[in-house]
């Protein structure tokens, strides 16, 4: 006896409809909560939302026209020159920040001047693209999203609940930074299919409005007046400096990674859509770890977090060393990624912790500046260099296994000299 098959009740499209609206309403459910909610970082976290998907729809444009659309050796000598040209933003805004963030009140004020001032320039940038004048106006963009990013530190500081912790309270705007991300990439993909690569950077002007608009609902950060631990001239401060080695290691590798996996990849001529794939996986492995940073006990030190991701990143890096291919590369780049996020979770929130009111804008500077350049400088290397994917590895594996020697060192002079111990 034959059974026949029932036909589907939907057509096929239909079905895509239905799965693209729900996944829509996936990601609308919570954004409505955050919306609705009186807590403050919860209104805090749609302006982070936005901002971040507005970096992303940049990014989108900027990788196809400066590195996706140009052969390997002028695409080096183009993401050079963008590279050099991230290192000035916190050289041009720190010492105007510095007064403003050390007192709370201006930072709501920052925070929307960042986002309308990137809604402008990305509009202004838009139509000229295939032009000298996208650099500059990159490199605004670019000092505009520093300023966003320091001052979400004091932000953070001001709206996270009591009850929550700072590691937690990073955390939650983490996966919002993400979700962001991964919300925004595809409407972004499609806008640069459609109408080229200006269609993303218009979109992001959209976002980065939306962004300044949502800063006009954040209460008055409040004031936190204890003084916790004693502040260098430059904002240098004793506690951290261990954990900033480890945070630093971790940024360079960071940064060697992402363009080694670029070149490296192009350079071998193996298929696009790798690089899409480890993308995603780094991504992911970003998002795993703001989920897994509120589920850590919390007595668990942030010291040691930092010390266990520049672990798994060594490990990670020798067994890609040993075996190549697209599934164990995009296992490493989720370890990585998870790493990279765990470890920057862990070494904000100490720096939070350990930074007086008085001085946040000191403290805060001096360490973006710190992980900038460790991240321009390890990207330097195989953005310049014709260095083949196995010996990147292996001297990717080698800067970790640098990193946690010189954390360990500094823990056993700070034990031996009765200072404090970072770990």
């Amino acid at each position: 006896m034959r059974v026949s098959k029932r036909p589907s009740r939907y057509p096929w499209w239909q079905l895509v409809l239905l799965g693209i609206a729900g996944a829509a309403e996936s990601l609308v459910w919570p954004l409505r909560r955050m919306w609705r909610s009186d807590q403050p970082l919860d209104r805090y976290g749609l302006c982070h939302f936005t901002s971040v998907a507005g970096d992303a729809l940049l990014a989108i444009s900027l990788a196809d026209s400066v590195f996706f659309s140009l052969p390997v050796g002028e695409a080096k000598v183009k993401v050079a020159l963008y590279l050099g040209l991230t290192m000035l933003p916190l050289a041009l805004a720190g010492p105007l920040l510095i007064p403003l963030l050390d007192r709370a009140g201006p930072r709501r004020a920052i925070s929307f001047a960042a986002a309308a001032g990137r809604a402008a320039v990305a509009i202004y940038a838009a139509p000229r693209v295939g032009t000298l004048l996208l650099f500059p106006s990159a490199l605004v963009l670019l000092v505009l999203s520093k300023v966003h990013a320091i001052t979400k530190n004091g932000l953070t500081m001001a709206y996270a609940p009591p009850d929550e912790g700072l590691m937690r309270a990073n955390a939650r705007l983490g996966r919002v930074a993400v979700a962001g991300a991964i919300a925004l990439a595809p409407i972004g993909y499609a806008f640069l299919k459609i109408w080229g690569a200006t269609g993303p950077i218009y979109l992001a002007a959209t976002m980065y409005a939306c962004s300044a608009a949502l800063n006009l609902r954040l209460p008055h950060p409040r004031m936190q007046r204890s003084l916790r631990s004693p502040v260098g001239p430059r904002g240098r401060i004793p506690e951290l400096t261990g954990p900033a080695i480890g945070a630093v290691g971790m940024r360079a590798a960071s940064g060697f990674l992402l363009f080694l996996l670029a070149f490296s990849l192009r350079g071998d001529n193996e298929p696009l859509f790798w690089f899409g794939v480890l993308a995603a996986a780094g991504v992911a492995g970003g998002f795993l770890a703001d989920m897994l940073a509120p589920m850590l006990p919390t007595n668990t030190r942030e010291e040691a977090v930092v010390v266990a991701c520049v672990s798994a990143g060594a490990i990670g890096a020798l067994l890609a060393f040993e075996l190549f291919g697209l599934p164990l590369l995009t296992v490493y780049a989720l370890v990585a990624g998870a790493a990279a996020e765990l470890g920057r979770l862990a070494f904000q929130s100490l720096m939070q912790r350990h930074a007086p009111e008085g001085a946040l804008g000191r403290v805060f500077v001096r360490y973006e500046v710190v992980f900038q350049l460790a991240w321009v400088g390890g990207a330097f290397a195989p953005a310049l260099l014709p260095i083949h994917f196995r010996l990147g590895i292996f001297i990717l594996a080698a800067l970790y296994v640098l990193t946690a020697g010189a954390y360990t060192l500094h823990a056993r002079r700070s034990r031996g000299s009765g200072g404090p111990s970072p770990a």
